[in-house]
C-alpha cells in the first residue's frame, strides 16, 4: 500500500502560516526564534536573570523606601543595579540590599560620598544648588539629605529588607 500525504498546499495550517510570514518583513529576531524552533521559549524568560533580578529591586526600592524627594531612590538603585552585590545574589536580590545598607553603615566614608552623590541628585532634580555636608559646619537647614537622615533611612531599609 503506499501512503499518500497531503500536498502542503491542501493544509490549511501550512497556508495560514505561508499567508501570515508573507506578510510580515523578516528580521534577525524572526531568524534567530526560526532556528531556535518551535516552543524554544517555552516556560523561559527572555529577560536575563541581573535583568530580572535589578528590575526586582528597583520595585521593592520604590515601594519600601521613603524617599519624597527620589534622590535616595535613585542613587541606591543607581549602585545596587551593576554591583556586584547583586550578581552574587540573583536569586535573592534582597540580599543585595541588606548587603549594600550594611556596607555603607559600617562605613563614615562611604556614607559620606553617597550623601554627597544624593545631594548632588536632589540638585539635579530640584534645579537647584545642593548643600553640601562641610566639616566641623551643622547641616544646611533645607538640605533633604545629610549623614544621619541617609544613615537612619538605610537603617529602617534594612529592617524592612531583613523582616
Amino acid at each position: 500500500m503506499i501512503n499518500v500525504q497531503d500536498e502542503p498546499d491542501s493544509n490549511p495550517e501550512a497556508e495560514l502560516e505561508r499567508e501570515i510570514r508573507q506578510a510580515r518583513k523578516f528580521s534577525p529576531q524572526e531568524a534567530i526564534g526560526r532556528l531556535a524552533g518551535p516552543g524554544a521559549m517555552k516556560g523561559g524568560s527572555p529577560i536575563s536573570p541581573q535583568q530580572q533580578a535589578a528590575n526586582a529591586v528597583e520595585v521593592w526600592i520604590r515601594a519600601n523606601v521613603a524617599d519624597p524627594d527620589g534622590a535616595f531612590k535613585t542613587v541606591m538603585n543607581r549602585h545596587i543595579k551593576g554591583s556586584a552585590l547583586l550578581l552574587e545574589n540573583l536569586d535573592r536580590p534582597m540580599s543585595a540590599v541588606a548587603a549594600y545598607c550594611r556596607r555603607i553603615l559600617a562605613s563614615d566614608q562611604l556614607l559620606s560620598e553617597v550623601v554627597r552623590e544624593m545631594d548632588v541628585e536632589w540638585g539635579r532634580a530640584m534645579d537647584e544648588r545642593p548643600h553640601f555636608a562641610q566639616e566641623g559646619r551643622p547641616p544646611h537647614p533645607l538640605d533633604p539629605y545629610t549623614s544621619e537622615s541617609v544613615r537612619m533611612t538605610l537603617s529602617e531599609v534594612l529592617k524592612r529588607v531583613s523582616s
